[in-house]
């Protein structure tokens, strides 16, 4: 488990064994089955997720009752209600496992101390950041400049393993399109 962990880290720093072990000591773990939450609205969001195995969903549902998707998180991702996380606020989203998920979890508490004790972690925690706003202002651009095919074929050549474990209802919620529009673009 703790592999794809040190797998994750060592695609932006080097780290010896002992300190590996040492960021690890940061965290726990939590396994959790096949339809059970997370993270509930209303509730307090404590600790960042890594995704060690498994599938998750993050959801925001309106005052009307419909579910808009905001994230999928898989093997090698990271996930939570980062408003809630960040600024210790009730969660706004509901987080809940596609597929049974094990995850490392780390608390706010211990993410500030590991940051001050390694220059190295605080490095890696601050790539991940940039990328994941790059990757929110891609998506909120996509949204707004391209059509619901476009979006599709978009998600299709990047996470093409996503297809293969969500169901396409779920897919069609994330692209903010119908069941059958879907259908259509994927010809089947």
């Amino acid at each position: 488990m703790s592999t794809v962990l040190r797998q994750h880290i060592a695609a932006i720093v080097s780290l010896t064994d002992t300190e590996f072990e040492q960021v690890l000591s940061y965290f726990t773990t939590k396994k959790l089955k096949k339809h059970q939450y997370l993270v509930q609205e209303g509730s307090e969001v404590t600790q960042e997720y890594f995704v060690v195995s498994g599938l998750l969903k993050a959801a925001y549902t309106n005052e009307a009752g419909k579910e808009h998707i905001l994230q999928f998180a898989m093997e090698d991702w990271w996930i939570s209600d980062y408003l809630a996380y960040l600024q210790q606020t009730p969660a706004q989203l509901n987080i809940n496992c596609l597929e049974d998920t094990t995850l490392l979890c780390i608390s706010i508490e211990n993410k500030k101390k590991l940051c001050e004790t390694s220059h190295k972690m605080e490095h890696f925690f601050r790539m991940k950041v940039s990328s994941g706003f790059v990757a929110q202002q891609q998506r909120i651009l996509s949204l707004l400049s391209n059509d619901a095919q476009s979006r599709y074929e978009l998600l299709l050549s990047q996470y093409p393993r996503l297809f293969q474990r969500v169901s396409k209802t779920l897919i069609a919620a994330y692209l903010g399109v119908s069941r059958e529009t879907l259908s259509r673009f994927s010809g089947k």
